[in-house]
């Protein structure tokens, strides 16, 4: 379903962005992948999937910029892009502190922004394109110790709208918002969180191949009558009233 469209994946030496290369290129996609350094995770993975790979912080805009514009010297066009880099330190509100916010949105929000601004307009260029944003439940659902993470995701929902709106109607833009989802994220969680995470619908916790099927459904033409939503994907977590 994705044969031969080139698809940036950030954040993609683990996790819900390994997970979503790895099924794209089981889906016939070419795969670039993305990590904040040149990770033995990343170019382990580059190697599996026989892939090309960038680095950079995606909250420096002008390596966000380099990196990209390198790229495309090899590979001409990206067709989709899946915006996955992210981060969720925990602190509760009164102990956060300017910086860790300002962290947060830099890495979740800011380097999303990067990333869509020097990419959109190859996409436009080329009158097609696919971006997929990674939200979160907590854009809607909040939970202590989250206030940051959680603004910042809320950021991304209202932002994937916004961008749908002004590139439409060639290019489409939505979000995904994982539920609980085993990532190594999930190493850090006490007994408290994963009593939470039982309580979703389906009684157990997501895998990021789930997560990444929805994502390329939507980096597919087969969603092309889908732009500006944002899909929650969370075994029935949010409406579980435990």
């Amino acid at each position: 379903m994705l044969k031969d469209k080139i698809i940036l994946i950030t954040g993609s030496s683990s996790g819900i962005g390994a997970a979503t290369a790895r099924l794209a290129k089981e889906y016939g996609a070419i795969p670039i992948l993305h990590g904040k350094t040149e990770s033995e995770e990343l170019t382990k993975l580059a190697k599996e999937l026989e892939c090309k790979y960038i680095f950079c912080d995606v909250s420096d805009k002008v390596a966000v910029e380099k990196s990209v514009k390198d790229i495309l010297l090899e590979i001409k066009r990206i067709d989709i892009l899946v915006n996955s880099a992210g981060i969720a330190p925990r602190a509760t509100f009164l102990e956060s502190t300017d910086e860790s916010w300002l962290d947060i949105f830099k890495v979740n929000v800011l380097g999303t922004v990067h990333f869509c601004q020097v990419i959109l307009p190859i996409m436009k260029e080329n009158n097609y394109g696919r971006v997929v944003n990674i939200a979160s439940i907590r854009a809607n659902i909040n939970t202590s110790g989250r206030a940051a993470y959680s603004a910042s995701k809320a950021a991304i929902v209202n932002l994937t709208s916004v961008l749908a709106k002004e590139f439409a109607p060639n290019i489409a833009v939505n979000a995904v918002s994982p539920g609980y989802t085993e990532t190594p994220i999930a190493a850090n969680w006490d007994a408290e969180v994963w009593k939470q995470v039982n309580t979703a619908l389906v009684g157990r916790i997501g895998q990021p191949k789930e997560i990444a099927e929805a994502i390329l459904f939507l980096a597919s033409d087969r969603a092309s009558f889908i732009t500006g939503q944002s899909f929650i994907v969370d075994g029935g977590y949010s409406i579980s009233g435990k």
